[in-house]
């Protein structure tokens, strides 16, 4: 073998490892968009730790781009345009109102989300077993459930009769949760008070428009916006000696009284599948949308002793998780 032969056969040998290294060590891009910055939500580790069991950790094979927007669900769009613009590799959001968003953005990245409400109802898919189309996710049935609240509070407060809705008119699916509430209430011969709020900083504004109206108790929507505030909706129900439940657990640990929900943890678990198998490959539209199967009831007996609640045995007894 001449010089020549033998510089062009070592580069190739030398080149053939770097090329590999580079190649296993080239980040996938993962957009990030809801309320509130990701490190706000008290899910978003449980995300994490279930993509790195898979093999994916940040700043080694993967790196967030998140473009939450605190402001409210009209700044989602830009986020959503910012993401597409960046070029990511999948991008994740929280709420259905994000999923539109990015979705009349891009037709070819992947979406991974959550919905509140049906996603062929909203255009987001075509059906749950064959979404077609860049969106999969989660349908974690936040509508059906807040009937089964209410349920609860009557149970729970035997002497209640006006139920305070808190909801937010800028999102797409908060309306549908004030709509359910009201048709559930007449079953139970509750009264519903819808109770707008847009804005956070509107919060103590919504809360002393309650007492006004002379409300028993809370049952707020599901939202993005009032999870990524949970600890303030839960001081201002106490605050105000409001007894409220909530659709997550989370509320319920940062003072609320009680909540009745899916088990967000295992969804955001389950996100992280989702974007696992779309980063090796998965096209979206043919994974099947999925529905929860745990439900979760949590009390938080300091609270009620705060607000001077005897909580029924027949109430603690299906309780998954009694904080005392």
């Amino acid at each position: 073998m001449d010089r020549r032969a033998f510089i062009v056969t070592a580069a190739g040998f030398l080149a053939t490892p770097l090329a590999a290294e580079a190649q296993q060590t080239k980040l996938s891009r993962i957009g990030l968009l809801g309320i509130g910055s990701a490190e706000q939500s008290p899910f978003f580790e449980a995300f994490r730790q279930e993509l790195r069991e898979r093999g994916w950790v940040e700043g080694q094979n993967i790196v967030f781009e998140d473009r939450s927007r605190v402001e409210g669900y009209k700044r989602l769009p830009e986020g959503a345009a910012d993401l597409v613009r960046l070029k990511v590799d999948v991008i994740v959001t929280t709420n259905t109102t994000g999923a539109i968003a990015v979705k009349k953005a891009t037709a070819t990245i992947p979406i991974v989300t959550v919905m509140g409400v049906d996603p062929v109802q909203t255009g987001l898919a075509a059906s749950l077993a064959r979404p077609g189309g860049n969106v999969t996710g989660v349908a974690h049935l936040g509508r059906e459930l807040i009937g089964k609240r209410l349920e609860l509070l009557k149970e729970t407060l035997p002497g209640v009769s006006r139920i305070a809705v808190l909801w937010n008119p800028e999102s797409r699916t908060e309306e549908f949760s004030v709509k359910d509430a009201e048709a559930a209430a007449k079953s139970l011969g509750l009264r519903v008070q819808p109770v707008e709020v847009r804005r956070p900083e509107y919060f103590e504004k919504a809360f002393t428009s309650m007492m006004h109206e002379h409300s028993d108790a809370l049952v707020p929507a599901t939202s993005s916006m009032f999870r990524a505030h949970r600890a303030r909706v839960a001081e201002l129900a106490a605050k105000h000696r409001l007894p409220a439940i909530f659709d997550s657990k989370a509320y319920v640990e940062a003072g609320g009284l009680m909540s009745y929900g899916s088990d967000t943890t295992a969804i955001y678990r389950g996100l992280a599948g989702y974007v696992d198998r779309i980063l090796k490959g998965a096209r979206p539209g043919d994974l099947p949308i999925e529905q929860p199967t745990k439900f979760e009831l949590v009390v938080n007996l300091k609270t009620a002793k705060a607000l001077g609640l005897t909580i029924p045995q027949s109430v603690l007894l299906r309780a998954d998780e009694v904080i005392q």
